[in-house]
């Protein structure tokens, strides 16, 4: 086994200019994550010098067998914290050969709103909290619970250490310096209020980076469950009961939120979401019914409202924000397993372009 371990970390850089690139894309659910790797003669730092590729989308669930060819656009690019050196992580998304964006590729249309002139003079900021659950291999039941059995009830994990409290930081810990070094934004980490639910936070980030790089730090936390032998879910309501569910609450500020004045742009703002509250919900997740029910830090699914320091709203806006007149709220609805190109998008559109 030390063997094969001296072989998987082999630094290529002293033999050899070519590098590894992995090419990362979204499959056919819309949250299943797909990969491979090839060859490159040199190292690369500019995605557009990458050269485009393709897959089976048949065997994705994004084609037909009689026209399978999908093709994969290099669109971001991080460090491979997994083979080091040079070679890279790639973000990409997915055409017909014809180059239309197929049903599945959500980053084509982001990547429309996200370049409208009135779209990028309020430079868009983002900061999203994405909590998932570590769920035992071959039970998919939660890491720390007895199997077949419940844990305490909660109060005592948030945040928490200590051996009976706190399970899986070896994973959570391994997946925060993995991001950093990949060039991930990500801004911390930490224990949920759920036994065995953590989050990472990923932002401030600019526009449509913030989505790139929340879906390459989904890519390595599955890499690194892979390796543990342990499962990552992203269900928004895992376990049944009185138990809190898993979102992705996103944090968002444009440029005149952030100046004098800004606490009123922000309320016009938040009146725009109110307004297409329905829309938004059916875009935030699948399964969110489940975790949006009024209890457990959540706003009731079919109610909209907002406040100061209220966990239990669809929007919070915080006190320092409240205090200094200026700032960012949180949009608390979307799922864990939302699509971070689609919200943070709907999210702009809404707020900067949408008119009542």
């Amino acid at each position: 086994m030390s063997l094969l371990t001296d072989l998987v970390n082999l630094d290529l850089s002293d033999n050899t200019e070519k590098i590894i690139a992995e090419y990362i894309w979204v499959g056919g659910s819309g949250m299943d994550m797909r990969s491979k790797a090839r060859t490159l003669p040199g190292p690369v730092t500019d995605p557009s010098k990458l050269p485009k590729w393709n897959y089976d989308g048949s065997s994705t669930g994004q084609a037909p067998g009689e026209d399978s060819e999908v093709i994969l656009y290099p669109q971001a690019i991080f460090k491979d914290p997994f083979r080091r050196g040079n070679n890279i992580l790639v973000m990409c998304d997915t055409y017909t050969p014809a180059g239309e964006p197929i049903p599945t590729n959500k980053r084509h249309a982001a990547a429309q709103i996200f370049s409208n002139p009135d779209v990028v003079a309020e430079v868009p900021w983002y900061g999203i909290e994405q909590e998932y659950t570590l769920l035992q291999k071959d039970v998919n039941w939660p890491v720390g619970w007895p199997i077949g059995g419940f844990p305490g009830p909660q109060g005592p994990y948030y945040c928490s250490v200590g051996a009976d409290k706190s399970f899986g930081r070896d994973i959570v810990d391994a997946h925060y310096k993995a991001c950093l070094y990949a060039g991930i934004n990500i801004s911390g980490i930490n224990g949920e209020v759920m036994p065995g639910q953590w989050e990472f936070q990923v932002g401030p980030s600019v526009g449509i980076s913030a989505a790139d790089e929340v879906w390459i730090a989904r890519f390595i936390l599955e890499r690194i469950t892979e390796i543990a032998g342990v499962i990552v879910s992203f269900d928004p309501k895992p376990i049944p009961g009185d138990w809190n569910g898993a979102g992705a609450h996103t944090n968002y500020s444009t440029k005149s939120m952030r100046e004098e004045g800004g606490y009123e742009i922000i309320k016009k703002a938040i009146d725009k979401l109110g307004l297409r509250h329905k829309e938004h919900i059916s875009a935030y997740g699948e399964g969110n019914e489940r975790r949006l029910t009024g209890h457990h830090e959540t706003a009731d699914i079919n109610t909209f409202k907002w406040g100061v320091a209220n966990r239990g709203a669809s929007i919070r806006v915080g006190r320092d924000t409240e205090k200094e007149g200026k700032g960012y709220f949180e949009d608390r609805r979307p799922a864990s397993n939302m699509d971070p190109y689609t919200v943070t998008s709907m999210i702009a559109e809404t707020t900067l372009l949408w008119n009542p």
